[in-house]
C-alpha cells in the first residue's frame, strides 16, 4: 500500500473484515488527519461495502456546515475538545448511512499547541447508532506525521471496539 506503515494497513484490513462480517457501515469525520483515516481504509480494494463516506472538516465552518456541529459549541470549547469530537461523530452518523462513525480533532503540530492543548493532543468521538457516544482524549508524541499516523491507528482500535458492541453497549467477541 502506498506510503502507509504495513501494520496500519494490516489493521485496516482486519477492521474492514470485522465490519463486513457484522454488516456494519463506517463514516469518518476528520479534522487533524485530513482524510487519512478514510484514505487508509479505501486504499484496500473492496472497501466500498463497508466505507459509506468520509467528511473532511478541517475548518470550523466545515464542522458546522457538513456535520451540524453548533458554532456556539466550538466557540465555547474550541474545535479541539471533547464536546466537539462527540458532536462531530454524532453529526457524521446523522448525515450518513453508517452504523459507526469515528471523529478526530486535534493539534498535529508542529505549531498551534498551548499549555492546555499541547501538540499531539487528539480528541476522538466514536458513535454507534443506538449506543452512547464514546470519547477518548490522547496525547501522542512525535512530529506531525507520527501524530497523524498514531491517530489513525487509535481510530481503528475505537471502531473495532464499537463494532464489538451491540446497541446497548454490551461487548461481544
Amino acid at each position: 500500500m502506498t506510503n502507509l506503515p504495513v501494520a496500519l494497513c494490516r489493521q485496516a484490513e482486519e477492521l474492514l473484515a470485522l465490519c463486513r462480517a457484522r454488516r456494519l457501515k463506517l463514516a469518518t469525520a476528520e479534522s487533524c488527519t485530513g482524510g487519512l483515516i478514510v484514505g487508509c481504509l479505501t486504499e484496500i480494494a473492496g472497501s466500498s461495502d463497508v466505507v459509506d463516506r468520509g467528511f473532511i472538516t478541517y475548518s470550523n465552518a466545515a464542522k458546522a456546515e457538513m456535520l451540524g456541529v453548533p458554532s456556539a459549541l466550538i466557540a465555547a470549547h474550541g474545535a479541539v475538545s471533547e464536546p466537539v469530537a462527540r458532536a462531530m461523530a454524532e453529526g457524521a452518523l446523522a448525515h450518513s448511512n453508517a452504523d459507526i462513525a469515528i471523529a478526530v480533532t486535534g493539534v498535529a503540530g508542529p505549531g498551534g499547541g498551548t499549555a492546555s492543548k499541547p501538540v499531539g493532543l487528539v480528541h476522538f468521538g466514536c458513535a454507534r447508532r443506538g449506543a452512547p457516544t464514546v470519547h477518548v482524549r490522547q496525547v501522542f508524541a512525535g512530529d506531525r506525521s507520527a501524530v497523524r499516523l498514531a491517530t489513525v491507528a487509535r481510530a481503528f482500535e475505537l471502531i473495532q471496539q464499537a463494532a464489538g458492541r451491540d446497541q446497548h453497549g454490551t461487548e461481544h467477541q
